[in-house]
């Protein structure tokens, strides 16, 4: 009898028992290294958790400080200015607001700057030893 290949069950026995696997690697050896992988990869992920969680804060902050800043800009008004006065008052105003929502758009981008590469160096840093441990296994294996 045969399958439907036409191959018959002790030919397909004799076959297996020829077939030979290649060495394996040091199977405990690949779990440890699959373990710090992850450890890696968690760490990377919790650095970018705490970069967006400090982006956060930093952004609620400047939120309140703009609100504080414009009420007592509000109250600074004085309804017995001249036009040519309040309009010279709110130039400075617009002025100092533009200087500050920039020099604040660039601290939250150096905050997210900073965070992605120190999760970026992370991840690296195990690529590098990753790329190690096989060529070690590697060696292993080959001897």
């Amino acid at each position: 009898m045969s399958d439907r290949f036409g191959i018959k069950p002790d030919e397909m026995m004799k076959m297996f028992a020829e077939f030979r696997l290649p060495n394996l690697p040091d199977l405990e050896g690949l779990a440890q290294a699959q373990r710090r992988n992850l450890e890696a990869l968690s760490a990377a992920n919790r650095v970018a958790l705490e970069g967006a969680q400090a982006v956060a804060r930093r952004h609620m902050e400047i939120v309140q400080s703009a609100m504080a800043e414009m009420t007592e800009a509000m109250r600074g008004m004085s309804a017995n200015e001249s036009p040519q006065e309040r309009a010279a008052r709110q130039a400075e105003l617009l002025k100092a607001g533009y200087e500050r929502a920039v020099a604040n758009i660039k601290e939250i981008a150096d905050l997210i700057q900073k965070s992605n590469a120190e999760a970026l160096a992370l991840l690296n840093k195990r690529f590098t030893e990753a790329m190690e441990e096989i060529k070690q296994m590697a060696s292993k294996t080959g001897a």
